[in-house]
């Protein structure tokens, strides 16, 4: 018994002596996507601020390609002792499963959520020369033309897309969708007043609808944005049910120790709320969310399924 005991106690004594050493080499956050994003942007304040907190090396790693599908199908293959991350927005974790076939990880299964760091909502745009003054102007050119207002958006199957999709299946309405190659190009040619409207995440287009080179006609979001209080929410202008949220999130391989995960979650939450990281995200546009892993999962699952509906409903493709 009292060697059972000294063993228990000796294992017990390593797993704390383990865990406080952690991290004691280099711990690669994986973003999926090219840098100077708004994932990138968020994946390099976390890695400033873990590496303060918790001490050792943090970097970013991008490995772009197929959606953001390539990074995550390279985190899943990684093993899950918290020296690889994923840090994300919501297209590898609920959208890009249902529009690409044969994607090499499982999202709901193959990741140990930890935190949904921020989010924000799509604001629907029309450039500034634009005869849409609002919601209602928009939604009578739509009915006018169906099929020929134009939507830009940076892809297909991109929150900005998904976003028009749900805009005129909930106003019963049908616009053209232009997909382009990234948001950049997208933004470029509704500034220059080539396309007639776009839903674009309120951190990429905020700086132009204070210049007035845009007009924002509503957020996609439940309640107005501090940023904009003087923009309508879409259901305050009589589209309901067209809320969307872009968000980043950071995850890890399944198998993620569970005091590891702790450790992480505890420093992430505190990285997002110092006082200088939290002003500067709001300030563009994020808000701050840090929640649990238990709410991170059970959020997925939600929006997993809602996407899914969304693209079997409107026939949406990758193509």
């Amino acid at each position: 018994m009292k060697k059972a005991l000294l063993a228990a106690a000796l294992a017990l004594a390593a797993h704390v002596s383990a865990l406080a050493a952690y991290p004691d080499k280099p711990v690669t956050l994986v973003v999926p996507f090219p840098p100077g994003g708004s994932t990138d942007n968020i994946a390099r304040v976390l890695a400033q601020q873990l590496q303060e907190k918790l001490g050792g090396t943090f970097v970013v790693d991008n490995k772009a390609g197929a959606t953001g599908t390539i990074g995550a199908a390279f985190v899943k293959r990684a093993a899950p002792d918290g020296y690889t991350l994923f840090v994300s927005s919501l297209g590898p974790f609920v959208i890009a499963p249902h529009l690409i076939k044969g994607v090499q990880y499982d999202a709901l299964k193959d990741f140990d959520p930890i935190s949904i760091a921020v989010q924000a909502p799509n604001v629907l745009v029309v450039p500034a020369a634009s005869p849409y003054k609002n919601v209602a102007d928009l939604l009578a050119g739509l009915k006018k033309a169906p099929g020929k207002v134009s939507f830009a958006s940076s892809g297909n199957g991109s929150s900005d897309h998904l976003s028009a999709e749900l805009f005129w299946q909930q106003s019963g309405t049908e616009g053209l969708h232009i997909p382009y190659k990234g948001g950049g190009p997208a933004i470029n040619d509704l500034l220059g007043a080539q396309v007639d409207a776009a839903f674009v995440n309120i951190n990429g287009i905020i700086q132009h609808v204070k210049s007035g080179k845009v007009r924002a006609l509503g957020i996609a979001s439940e309640k107005r944005n501090p940023l904009m209080p003087d923009v309508p929410t879409l259901a305050e202008q009589g589209v309901k049910g067209a809320e969307v949220q872009s968000w980043q999130a950071v995850a890890a391989p399944k198998g993620l120790p569970a005091d590891v995960r702790a450790k992480l979650h505890g420093a992430i939450v505190s990285a997002l709320n110092e006082p200088s990281v939290k002003e500067k995200l709001l300030a563009q546009g994020f808000e701050i969310v840090g929640n649990t892993p238990e709410q991170f999962g059970s959020y997925q699952a939600t929006e997993y399924a809602r996407w899914k509906k969304l693209i079997e409903t409107r026939k949406i493709t990758a193509d």
